[in-house]
């Protein structure tokens, strides 16, 4: 599946007030599904000495996939594509990396 067919293809489950004008709501359903991903990995460390089972990696893999449902959403009320998202991404980490400035802070190095 491609970034662009799971953009439409989830585009039709999104059911959520003012759809199409309203970044706002997935942009906080994304907070709670990061929230989710976190606490999951939280509970890795204290309950299982930071292995990562079987049933801890099913978990995450579902929480990760609301974290992209919302992603998707938050592009499409933008009027942005997942593909170029993605691809200006990894260039501008390739570039940082050819530049020897992967690590350090900022946006913009």
């Amino acid at each position: 599946m491609t970034f662009q067919e799971y953009q439409a293809t989830s585009r039709q489950t999104a059911i959520y007030p003012d759809k199409g004008n309203n970044f706002i709501y997935p942009t906080l359903g994304l907070a709670g599904e990061a929230g989710e991903v976190a606490e999951k990995i939280k509970k890795i460390i204290r309950d299982k000495g930071g292995v990562a089972g079987t049933t801890e990696r099913e978990e995450i893999k579902k929480e990760l996939g609301d974290v992209l449902w919302y992603i998707a959403q938050i592009a499409t009320e933008l009027g942005l594509s997942l593909e170029e998202v993605a691809q200006l991404n990894i260039d501008k980490l390739l570039s940082r990396l050819e530049r020897n400035q992967i690590g350090g802070n900022g946006d913009n190095r």
